[in-house]
């Protein structure tokens, strides 16, 4: 079942609920004061970046608004994605930007762990391969918080991330903040209602075949 995306009543809903298991979890309370209630209109969201992988200057763009915590987006890295990169990413034919959706706290922490650290960009890709790959583990309804935590932690630290690195990451109110306030930006802006969601070219798409999907990209190139 495609999962329908609800757009929290406040950004303190994702940055409460999550971020006060990882004060818990890290035995400190940094993070609640950071975790108050604003509109994403008011928080900063300047450091956040588009994660991209291709050419940046190429006639195609693709953006993927995806939720770490979706099946649909593991099925969709798991196989059009490899496909998709080896016939027009690798090959310099299209850009692809990869937008993270938070349906719940989870796939914030997942964000947190991918976009972590210095050059962040360049481990990106790789961590949410994994991410994808191990989703059935780590995001396990059966895990408690602190399970789920250290998995991500382990994904983290499989790319050469320190526990210096995640702690600092993890401890970051003002970054959660700003990333679930671009979340919200983004994805009122381009109408987004499902994931997997692509924007090509300026025109959305829903989740395809990958053989749809070439086809759609071939037209444009």
């Amino acid at each position: 079942m495609i999962r329908k995306l609800t757009v929290l009543a406040s950004l303190a809903t994702v940055a409460v609920l999550g971020m006060f298991a990882l004060a818990q979890l890290q035995g400190t309370n940094t993070l609640m004061g950071a975790a108050h209630a604003q509109s994403a209109e008011d928080i900063d969201t300047s450091g956040i970046i588009d994660m991209s992988i291709g050419n940046p200057d190429a006639k195609v763009t693709i953006i993927e608004y995806a939720s770490f915590t979706c099946p649909h987006c593991a099925a969709f890295h798991a196989d059009s994605f490899k496909k998709l990169k080896a016939d027009f990413i690798d090959t310099g034919l299209i850009n692809f930007v990869n937008r993270e959706i938070y349906f719940d706290r989870f796939g914030l922490w997942a964000g947190i762990t991918a976009r972590c650290g210095e050059n962040a960009e360049n481990r990106y890709f790789g961590i949410i391969d994994m991410i994808y790959a191990q989703q059935r583990d780590w995001a396990n309804s059966n895990n408690p918080p602190e399970v789920i935590v250290e998995k991500l932690r382990t994904i983290g630290k499989t790319a050469g991330l320190t526990d210096a690195d995640l702690d600092a990451c993890f401890q970051d109110g003002d970054k959660a903040q700003a990333l679930y306030a671009t979340y919200v930006k983004n994805s009122e802006a381009d109408g987004v209602r499902a994931t997997p969601s692509f924007v090509i070219n300026g025109e959305m798409h829903s989740n395809m075949a990958y053989d749809d999907l070439k086809a759609l990209i071939e037209s444009m190139l």
